[in-house]
């Protein structure tokens, strides 16, 4: 076997090769130096950027079409506050069958580009009686109960090292801008934990308990992965969930997704000013 050096590229590398170059190919201006994954009814942000210039998931090789209501599909590429931007308008998830590499394809790529900083969001079920609908969250840490890491099968040190450090997965200066653009635009922010789950199924009452008993204080079917796969690759990452359900036993009536895009949509304008002031800030440090 040769040395590490001399090896070949894994398929996660070629792969990520093929997706850059057809990004690229699509792209004209800088290269982003800030990325954002918009989640469910949270996607809006992307039409905002100035100088605009989209690429469609499907004129990407190797990555997944988004199939879910509220995840358009795209990489959105401008400026905001004159910084140079990537947002991925939607995402897929391992509950639509995808395996993990697809579903983390569009992180890597972002890396890729030379994005070293990136704001993962999310819907997300709120498990704490005192919180609402709406409420926005920066989080603070994850537990991973997918029961699946991209990071599993062949090793490739041109991606990322073997046994990545997740001991401070989400960044804490990434966490201290946001609460910071969040004092700014008078937006209300908490800070708490997201676990990880496969989904589609809503959870139920007795596994909300247990969640709880775990320390979470949030709950959705994304994020955990991708903040995985950019931590592997040497990417700062802040993650930020809104609240646009009570969990299973928490809050009363049916849990919807078309209520959870709807309770998103509505923070759209509060979101755009929370982030557009992140993005300032981050900005500032340099390349």
């Amino acid at each position: 076997m040769p040395p590490i050096s001399q090896q070949p590229p894994s398929s996660v590398a070629l792969r990520l090769e093929d997706s850059v170059f057809a990004v690229k190919k699509r792209v004209v201006g800088p290269l982003p130096r800030v990325g954002l994954v918009l989640g469910s009814g949270l996607g809006g942000f992307g039409d905002t950027l100035a100088s605009l210039a989209k690429v469609a998931y499907d004129d990407v090789p190797h990555m997944a079409t988004a199939g879910v209501p509220g995840h358009s599909g795209h990489f959105c590429f401008g400026r905001v506050a004159g910084v140079p931007v990537v947002c991925m308008q939607g995402r897929v998830h391992l509950y639509e069958g995808y395996a993990v590499d697809r579903v983390v394809q569009g992180v890597r790529v972002m890396a890729r580009l030379g994005v070293r900083c990136v704001l993962v969001t999310n819907a997300a079920g709120g498990l704490a009686p005192t919180w609402s609908r709406g409420d926005l969250m920066a989080i603070t840490d994850h537990i991973n109960l997918t029961g699946v890491s991209p990071l599993a099968g062949v090793d490739d040190d041109s991606v990322g090292p073997r046994f990545p450090d997740m001991t401070a997965a989400y960044d804490g200066q990434i966490r201290a801008a946001l609460h910071d653009a969040a004092r700014e635009a008078g937006v209300a922010l908490r800070d708490g934990v997201y676990a990880g789950v496969l989904g589609p199924q809503y959870e139920t009452p007795a596994e909300i308990r247990m969640l709880r008993t775990l320390g979470a204080d949030a709950v959705g079917m994304s994020t955990v992965c991708e903040v995985i796969a950019l931590r592997h690759m040497g990417v700062r990452v802040g993650g930020l969930s809104c609240i646009t359900n009570l969990a299973a036993g928490v809050g009363t009536g049916a849990l919807d997704h078309a209520d959870v895009q709807a309770t998103a949509r509505a923070r759209q304008g509060e979101l755009t000013a929370l982030l557009t002031g992140w993005i300032a800030r981050i900005g500032q440090e340099g390349p």
